[in-house]
């Protein structure tokens, strides 16, 4: 009998030990940067992109254009924690895409200018950013003329915030430094942590032998090397929060939960660096409610780094304001559901009506499916975490309809939140902090991909769903740690509970969601070369616009500025008579398929295949026409409280244009700016005529006479291989010009 007691205890110690090393992923080793594989673009590549500008400047009599590149600065690879698990056959991933396929994808799939990492910081551990600062040396060291090289890549990080509540949320921000020097890095990136009240992240990982019941039983699909991962990242400690940056340990992850902290954080550190807030409106995150009003004010919002925006990415579009309420939030603290607003459905509203129609269903009183209806709202709007779809058991994202979307926003972000949006941010002021200089957002704008795969730039053309945008999210909820607790779809509402948040993305409608990627946006410079330095010095001077992935030309100034001198985009001018501009646009290329020779010599065949998948930046010589130009024009509050929608006039011109290749032009004043008496900013969107996009339809509504959406064909539920294309008229967003109002003279 011992003899089997001690065989037993022999089996049982050797299945714990199994366990524990699958758990640490003790099989696999720890994915590194990578090294990049493909040669330089060809001279005679870089030398045509500068010339079609050139062209392009002349049709429309740009005297001494400076030259215009394309870049992306909001690239994810995986190191990141979402990109990861994307990438694993769990997910329908083809496998680990690290920093050396950003570089190789930005020089001869996209062919672009410039381009950023932007790695969740809360999972850069040490090693991680290492090998992201090795790797991003070795692609900018390829370039043999640092004066004109085919490509840019800036180091960065993201900071990804996320807080539980409107009032502690602040979003995530790019980080993005200008030099690669030993003494222009940071030693370690600048996470957010985890949500104000969560416990921290090497308190909540899982037991390693739980992991490694997970590893052994996805162990084809991925299991061991995200136990691998998970091991990596749950064992770094968070740095004590009362030292200086520059004495803190080097193996730490250094945490700052506020804006005001990470500005605080950057300036400790002295270095070259710029902040750029990003998906401001996607509410697959942002709690209902948040809003930007608490990021004006003193501390949280730096000028100086904090200067350009994201309008719009492959997580959709952030720019558009509409005065609808997501939810109700009073002085005493409570919350309400507001009732549909000019064809928008609230889903907490969408949550009441669920209930309702299954209460009536099964035959109960009005009185009492009102009453459970009523009931539904209210556990929605008190949902933290942005959990309140969580509240109707059983539901399914078709059940959801259009609920939370902005109708008649262009390619807008999921579950819209618009008192976050780029308009609502720039129409805010306070004049208080007038001396810190911090009164204003006074943002330039940019577009970029956010790509989750080593892929920057993805938007050249509308290709590859599955692989160019983030869509494989919705997949997470068949995953260890992304499925969603079982439920029957029962008539009546349930408060939510902790069940929700045992699994990462459970809670945030991660499926229907996935629906509402897209191939992504660019960012554009007019820059007076090439070189690192000048592409940053004009990022600081705001010359910058964004397009929604196609590149078009852009062109916006002021004609009579001070002194009698032309102004471009980004300006900030005092002015005490009416403003004349211009604007001048170009359509972008038609793609030709498949991929330039260059690209196709620079990348074997397999590469070419599985990175670009088959696809390249492939320019014809025919431009899309330019069909409109729409002029935005924002006067900011005078006081904290003023009533913003009729601040924000948009379109508040609109230009239409002949329907000519070449290009299309308008100039305008506004007789009345000097006579209100106010600021005002104005930019500018040159509209391309419609062509179909990846996604630009992403709930697929069959519609009632009165505009209701009463079924979807969501593109998340549609086959891999089915892009979910839909007409759309893809677009440019000039940086604003800044206007003061002087007093004549």
């Amino acid at each position: 009998m011992s003899r089997i007691v001690a065989a037993v205890g022999l089996v049982v110690a050797a299945l714990l030990v199994l366990l524990y090393l699958a758990g640490i992923g003790a099989w696999v080793p720890a994915p590194d940067g990578g090294e990049p594989q493909a040669r330089p673009a060809a001279a005679s590549v870089v030398a045509a992109r500068t010339e079609s500008v050139r062209a392009g400047a002349a049709e429309l009599g740009v005297a001494r254009p400076k030259q215009i590149l394309f870049g992306d600065l909001h690239v994810h690879t995986t190191f990141s924690f979402d990109a990861f698990q994307l990438s694993l056959p769990m997910a329908g991933g083809d496998g680990a895409h690290p920093v050396a396929d950003a570089c190789d994808f930005a020089r001869h799939c996209a062919s672009l200018d410039f381009w950023s990492i932007n790695d969740h910081a809360v999972t850069l551990t040490p090693r991680r950013w290492s090998e992201t600062v090795d790797t991003i040396r070795q692609c900018n060291a390829l370039a043999a003329d640092p004066a004109n090289p085919d490509t840019v890549a800036f180091l960065g990080w993201e900071w990804t915030q996320v807080g539980f509540t409107p009032e502690t949320h602040y979003g995530h921000k790019n980080v993005i430094l200008r030099d690669l020097g030993d003494d222009a890095i940071p030693a370690r990136p600048i996470s957010a942590g985890l949500p104000v009240g969560a416990p921290e992240l090497e308190s909540v990982a899982p037991s390693p032998f739980l992991v490694g019941a997970m590893a052994l039983s996805e162990w084809s699909t991925g299991g061991p090397e995200l136990a691998r991962y998970l091991e990596e990242t749950a064992g770094i400690r968070d740095c004590p929060a009362d030292q200086p940056v520059r004495e803190l340990p080097t193996d730490c992850r250094e945490v700052a939960q506020t804006p005001k902290t990470l500005f605080s954080k950057l300036d400790e550190w002295g270095l070259e660096t710029m902040v750029i807030p990003h998906g401001t409106t996607w509410g697959f995150y942002t709690p209902p409610g948040s809003a930007w009003d608490k990021q004006l004010a003193a501390g949280m919002h730096d000028p100086e780094r904090q200067s350009i925006i994201e309008v719009m990415s492959g997580h959709g579009n952030s720019e558009e304001y509409r005065p609808y309420r997501e939810v109700l939030l009073h002085e005493d603290g409570s919350r309400s559901c507001p009732e549909p607003h000019e064809g928008h459905l609230p889903s907490c509203w969408r949550a009441g009506e669920i209930i309702e129609a299954r209460c009536g269903a099964e035959g109960l009183a009005v009185e009492e499916c009102a009453a459970r209806a009523a009931t539904a709202r209210q556990y929605f709007v008190d949902a933290d975490r942005n959990g309140g779809a969580t509240v109707v058991p059983g539901a399914t994202p078709a059940d959801w309809q259009d609920a939370g979307q902005c109708r008649d926003c262009f390619q807008p972000s999921f579950n819209y939140r618009p008192r976050s949006s780029v308009q609502y941010i720039l129409s805010l002021a306070r004049p208080e902090l007038a001396d810190e200089g911090a009164d204003r957002f006074r943002f330039g704008f940019i577009a970029s991909s956010d790509n989750h795969s080593a892929r920057p730039g993805t938007g050249y053309k509308e290709v590859s769903r599955s692989e160019f945008t983030e869509a494989r999210f919705g997949n997470f909820v068949d995953t260890p740690l992304g499925a969603t607790p079982s439920r029957e779809p029962v008539a009546q509402a349930e408060p939510m509970t902790d069940e929700f948040s045992s699994a990462v993305f459970s809670i945030f409608e991660t499926e229907r969601g996935a629906s509402f990627f897209l191939n992504g946006g660019l960012a554009a410079v007019h820059s007076e070369g090439r070189s690192r330095e000048e592409i940053w010095d004009a990022m600081q001077r705001k010359e910058v616009y964004g397009t929604s992935g196609p590149r078009m030309l852009l062109w916006f100034d002021l004609v009579n500025g001070p002194g009698g001198q032309r102004r471009p985009m980004g300006s900030q001018v005092s002015l005490a008579e009416p403003p004349i501009f211009q604007v001048r646009a170009v359509g972008s290329f038609e793609q030709k398929p498949g991929c330039p020779a260059d690209a196709s010599d620079a990348l074997d065949p397999d590469r070419l295949a599985r990175l670009c998948q088959g696809e390249c930046y492939h320019p014809s010589d025919r431009r899309r026409e330019i069909t409109r130009l729409e002029v935005v024009r924002i006067r900011p509050q005078r006081e904290p409280g003023e009533d913003v929608t009729p601040l924000i006039e948009d379109p508040w011109r609109t230009f239409a244009c002949r329907g000519d290749a070449s290009g299309c032009q308008a100039a305008f004043t506004d007789p009345d700016f000097h006579k209100a008496g106010r600021d005002a900013l104005y930019y500018v969107r040159a509209i391309e005529a419609p062509s179909p996009a990846v996604g630009a339809d992403p709930l697929g509504c069959s519609r009632d006479e009165s505009g209701r959406c009463t079924s979807v064909d969501l593109c998340s539920q549609r086959p891999a291989d089915d892009d979910c294309l839909a007409e759309t008229e893809e677009r440019a967003w000039s940086s604003p010009i800044f206007l003061e109002a002087a007093s004549p003279e």
